[in-house]
C-alpha cells in the first residue's frame, strides 16, 4: 500500500495538480486583494463613500446603527450581507476570466505546437495512365513518322 501510495505521488499529474493548487491559492489572494483594495473603494466612491465590502442588512436581532459587518455577526444577528456576497462574485469574475485566458493561451499554443494530421506529405507516384497512354500515341505517331 505503502508503494502505491509514492507511485501515485510521484506520478507527473498529481505533482502538476499540487502546483496549480498552490499557484491558484496565491492568485486567489492577489485577486481579493485588488478587489477589496481598488475596485470597491472606487465603488463605494460612486455609491457615496460606503465601505461596499460592510453593507448587509439585519434580518433579525439588535445592531447599533453604523456597525460594522464583522460586528454584527459577532453580535449574533442573522444578518444579509450582500456587499461580502457581490465581493464575492466580482472575485469569481475576474479569476474566471483570467482561467479562461490562461486556458485560451494555452489551446493556442498547443495548435500551433502541434502538426496537422489532415496534412499528407506529398509522396512521388508514378505517371498516371492517361500520361502513358499519351507518351505511347506519341511514339507510335514518331515510329510511324520514321518508317
Amino acid at each position: 500500500m505503502i508503494k502505491e501510495f509514492r507511485d501515485f505521488i510521484a506520478k507527473g499529474n498529481v505533482m502538476d495538480l499540487a502546483v496549480g493548487i498552490i499557484i491558484g491559492a496565491a492568485f486567489t489572494a492577489i485577486v481579493t486583494s485588488l478587489v477589496n483594495d481598488l475596485i470597491n473603494p472606487i465603488i463605494g466612491l460612486i455609491i457615496g463613500g460606503i465601505d461596499f465590502t460592510s453593507m448587509y442588512v439585519v434580518l433579525s436581532g439588535e445592531v447599533p446603527a453604523g456597525t460594522g459587518l464583522a460586528a454584527a455577526r459577532e453580535s449574533g444577528a442573522a444578518v444579509f450581507a450582500y456587499g461580502a456576497f457581490l465581493t464575492s462574485c466580482i472575485n469569481f469574475m475576474i479569476i474566471a476570466f483570467v482561467v479562461f485566458m490562461l486556458v485560451k493561451s494555452v489551446n493556442r499554443i498547443k495548435s500551433m505546437a502541434e502538426k496537422p494530421d489532415d496534412v499528407e506529405p506529398e509522396v512521388k507516384t508514378g505517371p498516371s495512365e492517361i500520361d502513358v497512354l499519351i507518351e505511347i500515341r506519341d511514339e507510335l505517331k514518331s515510329a510511324k513518322a520514321s518508317a
